[in-house]
């Protein structure tokens, strides 16, 4: 069902990032940084697949992207959702579903065998299609599963995820240049703001994070 009311963009931030936290879905660690999948180090970690094991939480935020998307977007922009491979296939499914339209995804790589097919579901020329995702960090995976979405001559304008790093300042560019405009619930800066609020983790762990935060890419030069 389409939700019909919502809190303000600041609230559902604060309330996403307050939610992550509960679930334990964001892990700080400066002194032993993380390995991202491109390889470089970070003191941050996000797993929003956690999401999906919990009800309540997950209905919530399924309900904050749609009204996000739908307030940013349009009410009627779209023909189709597909979730990209495979993280964002469940929340792709719960969005379809709270807009009533068809839910498809894309494939990271051709499958290989059959009709060596990225999108799985029907997909249909001319259609409008909402693309989510869990989160992005500087937009650029988002790329090859928009031009799959294109290659069906079906539209990609948009991108919705529960996550966007914010941090990057090459994201909306990225995504931009490619005739892109990202949605997004909540950043790093508002996981920052509420874990000092909440007392998630101790003062120098958050300063670490911060200091990660102000200069990423430096932070990760020095550590590589």
């Amino acid at each position: 069902m389409i939700p019909t009311s919502h809190p303000t963009p600041e609230e559902m931030a604060r309330l996403t990032a307050r939610m992550l936290l509960e679930i334990k879905a964001v892990h700080f660690n400066a002194a032993e940084p993380f390995t991202l999948a491109s390889g470089l180090p970070s003191p941050t970690y996000i797993d929003c697949r956690k999401l999906i094991s919990h009800p309540r939480i997950r209905t919530t935020l399924m309900d904050f992207l749609t009204v996000t998307v739908m307030r940013d977007a349009g009410f009627e922009a779209f023909d189709n959702i597909a979730g990209g491979e495979t993280a964002g296939i469940p929340f792709a499914a719960f969005v379809a579903e709270r807009m009533a339209l068809p839910m498809t995804y894309v494939r990271k790589k051709p499958k290989g065998y059959g009709k060596n097919a990225r999108i799985e579901g029907d997909m249909r020329e001319g259609q409008r299609v909402l693309l989510v995702e869990d989160l992005t960090t500087d937009g650029g995976s988002k790329l090859s599963f928009v031009d799959a979405i294109r290659d069906t001559g079906a539209t990609c304008a948009h991108t919705a995820v529960i996550f966007n790093y914010g941090i990057f300042s090459e994201t909306d560019k990225t995504l931009g240049d490619h005739g892109v405009t990202l949605h997004a619930l909540c950043t790093w800066w508002d996981v920052l703001a509420e874990a000092h609020a909440s007392g998630a983790f101790d003062s120098a762990t958050l300063s670490g994070v911060e200091e990660f935060l102000n200069d990423p890419r430096g932070w990760q030069a020095a550590r590589s």
